[in-house]
């Protein structure tokens, strides 16, 4: 699949906008709601995305000396300090900063849009909430974590002898034991989320069940 560069920033725009839309609708109880993302609420989850927008790279450098080198606890210590903020603030931080055009090392464009996409069902799954995002977010982002960058994704190792069919988009990744059902719900189960398991089906999905619990 050819990355069409522009296309992946408007999608993760539109994607961003429509966070900060769902965020200024939910009450208390709501926002502190278990997300789909482990040790993390909704509220939270939402606090990551806006870190990854607005410039924390020198925050991110000093919770990483805090944490000893350990990103994972880095990453985690900066989207908790930033979930203190008023939901306002974090509101309108997300749509100022929606635009953004983010494409790190290795991951590029479809590493942040992925992310969006992913989180914003962390959110949404646990709430009841539908998560439909567009056709041609969903399509670039299946196409980058079945590929060779999606480095702190999915490792290579999950995918091996399995195809994923996302059958509303009419698209297939890879070869083996099917692992079929809507892109969103395939993307997220190979992304870690086993909550979306019981979505798919397949003589694939208990072979992606075995691999998610083994870590």
């Amino acid at each position: 699949m050819t990355v069409d560069r522009e296309q992946v920033f408007a999608a993760a725009e539109r994607e961003r906008r429509a966070v900060a839309e769902l965020l200024a609708g939910l009450d208390a109880e709501q926002l502190a709601t278990p997300s789909l993302c482990a040790g993390w609420d909704v509220r939270t989850v939402a606090a990551h995305l806006v870190t990854a927008l607005t410039g924390a790279d020198r925050r991110f450098v000093t919770a990483a000396l805090r944490a000893r080198g350990n990103l994972h606890r880095a990453n985690d210590a900066l989207a908790r300090e930033e979930a203190r903020r008023p939901v306002t603030d974090l509101v309108g931080r997300l749509q100022r900063s929606a635009g953004h055009r983010v494409s790190p090392p290795v991951v590029g464009p479809r590493g942040p849009l992925t992310d969006v996409l992913v989180h914003g069902g962390d959110m949404r799954v646990p709430l009841g909430l539908p998560h439909d995002p567009a056709a041609d977010g969903v399509r670039a982002a299946l196409d980058f974590v079945t590929g060779s960058r999606a480095v702190g994704f999915v490792p290579r190792a999950r995918l091996a002898g399995l195809r994923l069919v996302a059958e509303d988009l009419d698209v297939a990744h890879g070869e083996g034991a099917d692992v079929r059902g809507r892109g969103i719900e395939v993307l997220m189960a190979v992304c870690g989320r086993r909550a979306l398991l019981g979505t798919l089906r397949g003589p694939g999905v208990p072979v992606l069940a075995r691999r998610l619990s083994a870590g």
